[in-house]
């Protein structure tokens, strides 16, 4: 039968790994709608004592505000207490305990920055390293260089849950698209709850046998037509095909559950399937294992312009039990050195009030990676004694784009992709390898 392999070849893929890796995988636990740092991972005394006083105008003058421009800016102590854990004294809100149980093996990154105000483009800056629609994200690169450990599975698979904490914002499937590259390479959304992949199974009256022949026809004549049009889309068809073959066998494998000890499933708590952020980090876990190179979960409630204490309680409770799982699930079964996981959203938010709550910012945030090569018990970087600016050790997207690819065996200035003229890369003409951080 003629594969995708046989007919195509991306316009390098076998240039990487660059240098050995030290992860094979990444999870992106994105925490859509943008946590604050004031209430995780980014204690800020001054801030408290300033609660209810005036923002001093030398934090904020010339500086990019979301929707508190020409208001009275007034400063806003964090609504909880922080407390150490770990041998490494990781400063963490007490809101997050089971994080604080895994503190040695986090590093957090309180120095992060990046260049989009607003919802929409600063997902599209995070995912692909500039705020113009159609280029590739993270993971599309990711795919495109390495290609995927699993022959049965998408190598780029996405995952969405809706919380009840706040405003839950719309996350469109261009955050996952594969842009320019071929677009085999895009990601491909899972439902949580229910099918995960609508259509998968065959309708009744097609038996498996006559579906594999009517699959090798239309490949054959997709093969036949590849030398005349050199179009790398004709691959992703063939590709296509045949994947969605094998899914018919793996997706079901890969939803049931009932093999997962009763420990596990209260570990994360959830019982599988029912469209949690909880759920879905445990099939992260199960799409790991089977070889799926890029997984990237989407928990949408974030956006706390008001009622930021009652949103941010009712956030961790969704979260905060399944992250720390799904950390300890890896590291239990031997694949946390060569999975890197990252928790973070798009932006932070502000040092000032929005009424009970507040406002979108970009000059200084938190994330945290662990695994993949990563330095257990740092934390990294400083904000200024309000929070509002990242003071020491600046980590732009781009650096972590940079330093995400190094720990995949990836130089980012190498991963290229050439079209209208001109060679592409995940982190542009920017980026640095954070060192630093990588153990």
């Amino acid at each position: 039968m003629l594969t995708a392999d046989s007919v195509c070849a991306d316009q390098q893929q076998s240039a990487f790994p660059n240098f050995a890796p030290q992860a094979k995988r990444v999870i992106v636990l994105c925490q859509a709608g943008g946590p604050s740092h004031l209430e995780t991972f980014d204690e800020k005394p001054e801030l408290k004592r300033l609660d209810n006083q005036p923002m001093p105008e030398s934090f904020t003058q010339g500086q990019p505000i979301a929707q508190l421009q020409g208001k009275q800016l007034k400063c806003y102590a964090p609504r909880f207490d922080f407390k150490r854990y770990g041998e490494s004294g990781q400063t963490i809100a007490t809101l997050f305990p089971k994080m604080g149980e895994i503190a040695d093996d986090l590093c957090i990154i309180n120095s992060m920055v990046t260049e989009q105000i607003n919802h929409d483009p600063a997902h599209t800056f995070m995912n692909t390293g500039t705020s113009i629609s159609g280029r590739p994200s993270m993971g599309s690169w990711v795919q495109y260089g390495l290609g995927s450990e699993a022959d049965d599975l998408p190598g780029f698979v996405v995952l969405t849950s809706i919380g009840k904490g706040g405003q839950a914002q719309p996350i469109a499937a261009r955050q996952w698209h594969s842009g320019f590259l071929p677009s085999r390479h895009q990601g491909v959304e899972f439902r949580s709850a229910g099918d995960p992949v609508l259509y998968v199974n065959s309708p009744p009256g097609v038996t498996a046998a006559r579906q594999q022949d009517v699959f090798d026809a239309i490949n054959q004549m997709n093969a036949l037509r590849q030398p005349t049009l050199d179009d790398p889309e004709i691959a992703t068809r063939i590709a296509q095909y045949e994947l969605a073959f094998k899914m018919q066998t793996s997706v079901p494998s890969l939803m049931d559950v009932s093999g997962e000890p009763q420990h596990v499933l209260d570990m994360y708590g959830t019982q599988g399937g029912d469209g949690t952020f909880a759920a879905n980090c445990l099939l992260a876990r199960r799409l790991a294992e089977r070889g799926v190179r890029f997984i990237q979960l989407y928990h949408r409630g974030w956006d706390h312009h008001g009622g930021l204490e009652r949103g941010m309680q009712i956030c961790a409770s969704e979260v905060d039990q399944a992250s720390a799982a799904l950390v300890t699930d890896l590291k239990n079964r031997g694949m946390l050195d060569d999975t890197l996981v990252v928790w973070g959203g798009e932006f932070g938010r502000t040092p000032m009030a929005q009424g009970s709550g507040r406002d979108h910012h970009i000059k200084g945030f938190s994330i945290w990676m662990a695994g993949g090569g990563i330095q257990g018990g740092l934390k990294y970087g400083k904000t200024d004694d309000l929070g509002y600016n990242a003071a020491e050790n600046i980590v732009h997207v781009h650096d972590f784009h940079a330093t995400m690819l190094h720990l995949l065996g990836i130089n980012h200035e190498k991963l290229t992709y050439r079209s209208q003229g001109r060679d592409f890369r995940l982190t542009d003409v920017h980026g640095h390898v954070v060192h630093d951080i990588l153990a």
